[in-house]
């Protein structure tokens, strides 16, 4: 016999999806996941997420474009074609500001982009809850609830019962 996915429930309100959630967190469930239509305040909150770390990608990749920027202009102009016009120094740093600056943002949006993809696991081709019909309702009017089975609470309780007794309106075994 394979294991579950893990467990599925439907809510009507945010609210509830946000009591639920809450209450999954107070039992001791750390491997959950909320889907809705908008997003919900107070979610993040009663999921637990942790602090991201694209903003050291979004650092790690301006740095790079300006250093990147100014060793570029550098090799060009005081390496390769050292051209002094007018007893200009070859290492001119203000007129280089304006390529510096754009690679800098350059480089720190692409790695944000690609960062942010990259943690969240995306492209996602297919995930388990795909396989319910109703979850196509997750982008219109209704709220889901996911419980990993891999969640160690999970393991010695089942949380079929509890999503029930939390309010879901129907919950689905989500097989992996």
């Amino acid at each position: 016999m394979t294991l579950p996915y893990g467990y599925l429930a439907e809510f009507r309100t945010p609210e509830a999806v946000l009591a639920a959630t809450r209450k999954a967190r107070d039992r001791g469930y750390r491997r959950m996941d909320v889907y809705s239509p908008f997003p919900v305040e107070g979610v993040a909150e009663a999921l637990d997420f942790e602090r991201t770390s694209v903003p050291a990608a979004v650092l790690v990749g301006g740095v790079i474009g300006a250093a990147g920027g100014y060793f570029l202009q550098y090799g060009l102009n005081a390496v390769d074609y050292p051209l002094n016009v007018g007893g200009r120094p070859l290492n001119s740093i203000p007129a280089w500001i304006p390529i510096i600056y754009e690679l800098t943002i350059l480089l720190g949006s692409l790695s944000a982009v690609f960062g942010m993809l990259a943690l969240n696991g995306l492209p996602m081709p297919y995930h388990p809850v795909f396989n319910v019909p109703e979850f196509a309702r997750a982008s219109s009017d209704r709220f889901f609830l996911a419980i990993e089975a891999r969640d160690p609470v999970a393991k010695e309780h089942p949380p079929r019962e509890f999503l029930e007794s939390a309010g879901a309106e129907r919950t689905w075994i989500l097989e992996g």
